[in-house]
């Protein structure tokens, strides 16, 4: 990079931790939480948010939006929810000065920079495949025409973990689209007072911009640019491919997986350690960023075997084992 380039960075760079401190004007606690949305971000992918209700998911994914001055729009999922509604529709429109009728294409709510889709196990298969295949295509096709969607583009979907009747859990296949699977915990007592105190007062916090979309976009940019040494891609492919029952030399893989992770998995730990690199203030990869990130990347990408469920035991301990023999950096 050239020196103006560099100085650009570097400004941006230091303004990131700026970013931090206006979210948690508003969201108490739940950093991990904050930084793992902000990877999201930074490696240009979409994340799938796991929580009960009132754990203030929405409020943090539009306090972001705030933040970084992007458009925002939250979209309900139920079970008559269908394609058009999110992704816009067709009207019939007539030009008063001649009198001549055509279509014109009204773009839905998921034309936005940020998008909350709440409660995505909700809604049919159809729905959440139009979805799925506007992430992964960044555009929405309709009477064949492509409609390019805002750049930046965030998917942050949520999942009740709860209610499971009537619902529509996502197939592997699709889990696997999303970059990062976050599970959202209850606060501690401090903060949980903090949040009483906060939300039942007469002031209200006022969020300042500290990026714009354009900025973000040259960290997206700058994220794929962080170093990481070839030992620890080699580290990382080797983890990721142990999550393999026909290859892994780990036990519970042998003992409770169907089948692993694929080379989905070791794409988005690079991009991830790298955009945790970044969101810290430096231009190379540790081992603590892969290792931080090991259970959120993994954890939607393992198809356990029922005698899993039927022992209690989950993906992210079994992802332990992984992480405990994959050695990473060492």
């Amino acid at each position: 990079m050239e020196n103006t380039d560099t100085k650009a960075y570097e400004k941006l760079l230091n303004r990131l931790p700026l970013l931090k401190k206006e979210i948690a004007k508003v969201i108490v606690g739940q950093e991990g939480t904050v930084e793992e949305v902000l990877i999201t971000l930074l490696a240009a992918g979409h994340c799938l948010l796991e929580g009960v209700p009132g754990l203030a998911k929405t409020l943090l994914v539009k306090t972001l939006s705030q933040a970084m001055d992007l458009q925002f729009k939250r979209i309900q999922f139920t079970p008559d929810l269908m394609p058009g509604d999110i992704l816009g529709t067709e009207v019939l429109e007539e030009d008063h000065s001649t009198g001549k009728r055509f279509f014109q294409f009204n773009k839905g709510p998921l034309f936005s920079n940020m998008v909350l889709a709440d409660e995505i196990n909700r809604t049919p298969p159809k729905t959440q495949a139009a979805l799925l295949e506007a992430m992964q295509e960044k555009m929405v096709t309709y009477a064949g025409k492509n409609y390019p969607l805002p750049k930046p583009f965030l998917i942050i979907a949520t999942q009740n973990p709860i209610e499971q009747s009537g619902t529509y859990p996502l197939p592997e296949a699709q889990m696997d689209r999303f970059l990062l699977y976050i599970k959202l915990g209850y606060p501690s007592e401090q903060e949980e007072l903090q949040v009483l105190e906060k939300t039942t007062g007469v002031i209200e916090e006022k969020v300042e911009t500290v990026f714009d979309s354009g900025e973000i976009l040259k960290l997206q940019e700058l994220t794929r640019q962080v170093h990481i040494d070839r030992n620890l891609l080699s580290g990382i492919n080797k983890l990721v491919r142990q999550s393999r029952p026909d290859e892994s030399q780990v036990e519970a893989v042998k003992k409770y997986i169907d089948w692993g992770a694929g080379p989905r998995a070791g794409q988005s730990l690079i991009l991830c350690a790298k955009a945790r690199a970044l969101l810290h203030g430096r231009f190379s990869v540790l081992p603590e960023d892969v290792e931080s990130l090991v259970y959120p990347v993994l954890r939607h990408r393992l198809a356990l075997h029922f005698r899993a469920e039927a022992e209690g035991i989950d993906s992210d301990k079994v992802i332990a084992e992984i992480l405990s023999a994959a050695q990473i950096g060492k």
